[in-house]
């Protein structure tokens, strides 16, 4: 089993810079993919950010030049700097990660964390 916790989060207002963590434990797991989606009132789910062990980054269209994601592969923790925020991404935003179990990938999704972005 996995455990995600998520931290960071709020409300701010347009312009303004938010940034969530989230950190997985478990027992003996390496997160292949570490991954932010986002899901907003009556739309569908989105995918925001993902890393993979190696660093390679990969963004939603929507996010390219103003989120930042980032990980420690030694403590399996992961940071998405949010700046320049819009009213548009205003949305629960869930950490997830894609875990190997017997040569068999498994997502896990967090709680998710409510960013609010208002004036």
């Amino acid at each position: 089993q996995v455990q995600l916790m998520e931290s960071g989060g709020g409300s701010v207002e347009p312009g303004g810079s938010l940034s969530l963590s989230c950190t997985a434990s478990g027992s003996n797991i390496t997160p292949v993919i570490m991954g932010w989606y986002r899901q907003a009132p009556g739309n569908g789910r989105e995918l925001v950010a993902r890393i993979t062990t190696g660093g390679n980054r990969d963004y939603a269209d929507s996010v390219k030049g103003r989120f930042t994601i980032s990980r420690d592969n030694a403590r399996n923790t992961m940071d998405l700097q949010m700046n320049s925020l819009k009213p548009e991404d205003t949305a629960v935003y869930s950490c997830y990660v894609v875990v190997f179990h017997d040569l068999e990938p498994r997502e896990y999704r967090g709680q998710g964390t409510q960013v609010t972005i208002s004036s």
